[in-house]
């Protein structure tokens, strides 16, 4: 064999082509689908000497899921219909005589959050005693989880850590029992799961309980609410609003609270307490006071000459959504040019003497309908 240096350089160079290890890397390096949805991965190589085997596994060397599907030449790999638990790592490691190199794909899967409780219902209990409830949700994104009671729709203060959500009474009475439900939601869906709370009391403990959990009434009506209780001796019934007092027109006789022409204020929680020698009993109404719209021009007068520009605004307050829709007097249309908005608004960018006149804005929601005029004055 020829030993001049020529040739030794020449042999240097072809063996440490011929004994490199490969470099590979993976496309994308990571992707997320929704629960249901296919996700591919290439395994590219970009150098070494061959022949190169290329092999996909999981992370940890586990085998891959029964849902995964390699391509004929091993370069793609495939999880088809992915499922929740696909989510993870997968390696594509290739390697040849010189040695292996190895790249990590991560796959991410999104899916609609489940809700399981830690006790099953209808869940019985003693009064005074503490109760816990607890609500563990998963799903991708993280679900937000809140408890609520059937018939309100208020949400109930809650403690949560390490994604269980607990509802909890340091001391349950009458009044805790009900229908509690756990609702768990993210970008996906939603899902909930109920539990049936049943409070036994001691013979004779008052049981109070309101003829509506929930009302929804019309400014300026007269409102009544019942409120009935069981107990021996009889309870005695009173009535009182959450962080607020009773509204100044209102009586009370025979269980039964008369609101004399609610407005909006008024709305709120109300609270019917039952009371005798062995305790106390809570139920509760929630009531929305909505009212009609009332509309306002600003300005309601405005003096202009011909070529200026005119803006008025319309304002409505009362119950939401309110649309909003102006008009000309006398049934003449709106002038060619002219512009409104959603927000009440209608502009005019140059006006002429025949713009002149009286603008009307109706203002309507779902319980009535207000107007409010403007009388536009265009001198030359």
């Amino acid at each position: 064999m020829d030993s001049s240096p020529g040739v030794l350089i020449l042999c240097s160079l072809l063996c440490s082509v011929s004994a490199q290890a490969p470099v590979v890397s993976v496309e994308p390096r990571a992707a997320t689908v929704r629960q249901g949805e296919s996700a591919s991965f290439r395994c590219q190589v970009g150098s070494g000497a061959p022949p190169v085997q290329l092999q996909w596994k999981r992370a940890n060397n586990q085998a891959l899921p029964d849902n995964a599907k390699i391509g004929p030449d091993g370069t793609v790999l495939t999880i088809a219909k992915a499922r929740p638990e696909n989510k993870g790592q997968y390696r594509c490691m290739a390697s040849n005589s010189a040695g292996r190199s190895t790249a990590v794909a991560v796959l991410n899967v999104k899916y609609a959050p489940k809700v399981q409780l830690t006790q099953a219902g209808p869940l019985q209990v003693r009064i005074g005693e503490p109760v816990s409830v607890d609500c563990r949700a998963t799903g991708r994104p993280r679900p937000t989880t809140t408890w609520k009671r059937q018939g309100s729709t208020l949400q109930l203060v809650t403690k949560e850590a390490n994604y269980v959500n607990t509802i909890q009474w340091p001391v349950v009475h009458p009044e805790d029992s009900g229908v509690y439900i756990c609702q768990a939601e993210n970008s996906e869906g939603v899902a909930e799961v109920k539990i049936n709370i049943v409070v036994q009391g001691q013979p004779g403990a008052p049981v109070a309980s309101v003829g509506a959990t929930e009302m929804t009434v019309v400014d300026g009506h007269t409102i009544t609410m019942s409120c009935q209780a069981s107990g021996s001796p009889l309870p005695v019934i009173t009535w009182s609003k959450l962080r607020a007092p009773l509204p100044w027109k209102h009586t009370v006789s025979g269980g039964v609270l008369t609101l004399n022409g609610v407005g909006r204020q008024d709305s709120g929680q109300y609270i019917c307490n039952a009371t005798n020698i062995h305790g106390y009993s809570e139920a509760y109404t929630q009531m929305e006071v909505e009212s009609p719209p009332y509309a306002t021009s600003l300005p309601d007068q405005v003096r202009l000459q011909p070529g200026d520009a005119l803006s008025l605004q319309c304002l409505a307050l009362g119950t939401h959504p309110i649309q909003i829709e102006w008009s000309r007097g006398g049934r003449v249309s709106l002038p060619p040019g002219s512009e409104s908005t959603k927000d009440g608004s209608l502009r005019i960018a140059h006006v002429k003497l025949s713009d002149a006149g009286t603008y009307k804005c109706v203002a309507t929601n779902h319980i009535g309908s207000s107007e409010a005029l403007a009388r536009v004055i265009i001198r030359a």
